[in-house]
């Protein structure tokens, strides 16, 4: 409250200041005139008076504006002087709370500081102890480096004197007992290593063996594909027999008209509702085949209406075989295909070799090498594109002369295919003798998806056989329900009766029906047995 009283006493002196100066002001008005008054004639008159009067009065106006004045300065100096007292407060709050903050945070640091302290004591007596510990391991091992010092010379000199021993006795001097011992020692050695090297060269013959018939049991159970009967007659069948009349035509015109055209033999028998066409040419029998179909569906035919049809179904023909040798490409992965060989991939879809489908064939075959391409850590897209490509002469056997391998060795080379790839197509049969691995490859893979069970007609009756004695061994053991070989004959599914077999008996069937498999079968690979309990419960919400 210092500063406040200070301004209130300042206001007031002022206030006083200023009404002493008006009444100043107006008793030295009044005196003047008065006195001016008298002086000129005695007594004053009523104008004087009346004069003196006006002046007292503006006088006393004067006095009051002053100490109006001043009484709105003093007002306006206390308003100042209560502002700047409260700012000075409020400062003087601020300064007391940092102040009270500033001590509580030296008084933190100042324990904080404490606590270090105690630390850095307590570290420091701990290295003191350290030290006085490594002083004192420092100490004992030096007297132990002195001692084995001591014992080093000791054994020094017993093994000086031992080898003078021993050279007396054996009568050899020390380099000679060493260069014979080190006879011995390579010998043995030698021995030992030749009978590693034979050791290691066993397993690694073995362990090659068994990673290649993994690698080709692996590849055939994962390409496994369905077999194509092979045959040279398509059937089309008709929707009455008044059909072959009007296939036939007016004295034979228009048989002999489709005959010359399609250059496939028309065979009209007793069998009811369908006529047989007869080809070598696969691809030239479906186009016939797609012709007979046109002119049946539209009823009108005649040597012109043939000509016709057969131009549309040649073009259809075409377009499938196109489109069916992009597919393969696209199955495989391979791009960059020359189109001519692409579409003579597709042709072979109509073409079959002991049963087997070619164009399928050689998908398999491709999918085969690309497997072994990747266990062997090969090229997987070159191995794809030489099975691929390796009977890619058969699609033009029926019009060139000569084997098919050396034909699409040249077909291939023709196209702009590399060399590698040419050569294993040319030396997939041995007409050619081998010179690359790629080549080599391609010959396992063409033998592996000919060869496998089921892949061609020469096989299928084993192949058949196999599956039906498989079920067979599964179906005599009590408690089976069904049983269903799967994955041509790679697994056997075996269903039990859930009631009549536990969990503990259906593996004792699944290990038994694996053991008498393998004494009485023969087949490639494994054969996975998986015997399934399954437990059902039924209920109906009415």
């Amino acid at each position: 409250m210092g500063p406040l009283v200070v301004v209130l006493s300042v206001a007031v002196l002022l206030l006083t200041f200023g009404m002493i100066a008006a009444l100043l002001v107006v008793v030295r008005r009044t005196s003047g005139g008065v006195s001016g008054g008298l002086s000129r004639g005695g007594e004053p008159s009523p104008e004087q008076l009346q004069a003196v009067h006006e002046e007292l009065e503006q006088a006393r106006a004067e006095a009051g504006e002053i100490r109006d004045k001043a009484e709105s300065d003093a007002e306006e100096i206390l308003r100042r002087s209560e502002a700047a007292a409260e700012s000075a407060a409020q400062m003087r709050r601020e300064v007391e709370q940092e102040s009270r903050i500033l001590k509580n945070e030296l008084k933190e640091l100042r324990s904080d500081l404490e606590r270090r302290e105690t630390r850095l004591a307590e570290r420091e007596q701990r290295l003191d102890e350290e030290a006085r510990r490594q002083s004192e391991r420092d100490r004992k091992l030096a007297e132990t480096e002195i001692e084995l010092a001591d014992r080093r010379s000791e054994l020094l000199k017993v093994e000086e004197e031992r080898r003078v021993i021993l050279e007396r006795v054996a009568g050899l001097t020390g380099e000679q007992a060493k260069a014979e011992l080190v006879r011995e020692i390579a010998n043995q050695a030698k021995r030992e290593a030749a009978l590693i090297i034979r050791e290691i060269e066993g397993e690694a013959r073995k362990e090659g063996e068994k990673r290649a018939t993994k690698i080709v049991t692996l590849a055939v159970q994962r390409v496994a594909a369905e077999q194509t009967a092979e045959s040279v007659v398509s059937v089309l069948h008709l929707p009455g027999d008044e059909m072959k009349g009007r296939i036939i035509g007016r004295e034979g015109r228009n048989i002999r008209a489709f005959e010359s055209t399609t250059g496939v033999n028309l065979i009209i028998d007793d069998t009811p509702e369908a006529v047989l066409l007869s080809c070598f040419d696969p691809v030239r029998r479906e186009t016939a085949r797609l012709t007979l179909e046109k002119l049946v569906l539209d009823g009108r035919i005649h040597p012109q209406r043939i000509e016709e049809a057969h131009e549309r179904s040649r073009a259809e023909v075409q377009d499938l075989c196109a489109r069916a040798g992009e597919d393969a490409l696209v199955e495989l992965g391979i791009t960059d295909m020359h189109p001519e060989l692409t579409l003579l991939l597709g042709q072979l879809r109509y073409r079959t070799s002991y049963g087997q489908n070619v164009l399928k064939h050689l998908i398999e075959s491709a999918h085969i090498a690309g497997i072994m391409a990747a266990e062997l850590k090969m090229d997987q897209t070159l191995l794809k594109r030489c099975a691929l490509l390796h009977d890619i002469g058969k699609a033009l056997t029926h019009e060139v002369e000569g084997s098919h391998a050396l034909i699409g060795a040249e077909i291939a080379r023709r196209y702009g295919e590399q060399e590698d790839v040419v050569h294993a197509i040319e030396a997939h049969h041995n007409e050619v003798e081998v010179r690359t691995v790629e080549a080599v490859l391609t010959q396992a893979a063409d033998a592996i998806s000919g060869s496998r069970p089921g892949a061609r007609r020469e096989s299928l009756e084993a192949y058949v056989k196999r599956l039906e004695r498989l079920e067979e061994i599964a179906q005599s053991y009590e408690g089976v329900e069904k049983v269903f070989a799967m994955q041509a004959g790679r697994e056997i599914r075996v269903m039990v009766k859930p009631d009549a077999i536990d969990d503990i008996q259906a593996q004792v069937i699944a290990r038994d029906v694996a053991k008498q498999v393998e004494e009485e079968l023969t087949y490639p690979g494994q054969i996975r047995i998986t015997v399934v309990r399954e437990s059902r419960a039924t209920e109906f919400a009415r």
